[in-house]
């Protein structure tokens, strides 16, 4: 995620108040990328995060008279993402098709995911543990509630602060650590249930 200049953005959103269009490829060049990978881990699909972030710059031009000129981007930018991730998720589950991705898609490296692989070329059995305990991970993801997969996401991979996402999903820097424990802990219950290990106390 590109580091906070709140003012770069304020300035921009300003020259697009005023007409300026290039103003909003400024900003689409600053937070396309961190979007896109907030979206593809909350749907795990990429073709559905590109269109919901597209979506999201659509909004921001329709909506930009009406935005405060001290409008902090990144946060609208994050809520307005996570409520379409939100409404766009509730709409597959009640129209289920086959996902047409496959995993890891996007680019991301399994870096990203938090499972490097060790130097060398590892062996074909440790490729398929990794690459099961990567779909475990996001299995597990996947299972949370809304409120707090967004919270776990915008922490562990987009890396932002409590009172960022605090101002994305309308809580409190405390209300966000306690989202972040309940996430953790949810985690930990569904990987021992896919994983088929006990939990621990």
């Amino acid at each position: 995620m590109p580091t906070t200049d709140t003012a770069a953005d304020q300035a921009s959103l300003l020259a697009l108040q005023q007409g300026e269009a290039v103003a909003l490829n400024r900003l689409i060049a600053r937070w396309q990328r961190p979007l896109h990978s907030f979206a593809y881990r909350y749907l795990q699909n990429s073709t559905d995060a590109h269109d919901l972030v597209a979506e999201t710059f659509v909004r921001l031009y329709q909506q930009r008279l009406r935005l405060r000129p001290d409008t902090r981007l990144s946060a609208w930018l994050f809520t307005t993402l996570t409520n379409l991730c939100h409404n766009h998720y509730r709409w597959l589950r009640r129209h289920p098709t086959v996902a047409l991705d496959v995993p890891a898609t996007d680019g991301s490296a399994k870096s990203q995911e938090g499972l490097k692989l060790v130097s060398g070329d590892p062996s074909p059995n440790v490729v398929l543990e990794q690459d099961e305990t990567l779909a475990a991970v996001r299995a597990a993801i996947e299972r949370l509630a809304h409120d707090l997969k967004v919270t776990l996401l915008l922490h562990y991979y987009e890396h932002l602060s409590y009172h960022e996402i605090g101002e994305i999903t309308g809580c409190s820097d405390r209300g966000v650590e306690t989202r972040l424990y309940r996430a953790r802990r949810q985690l930990r219950e569904n990987l021992a249930g896919l994983l088929n290990e006990p939990t621990r106390p």
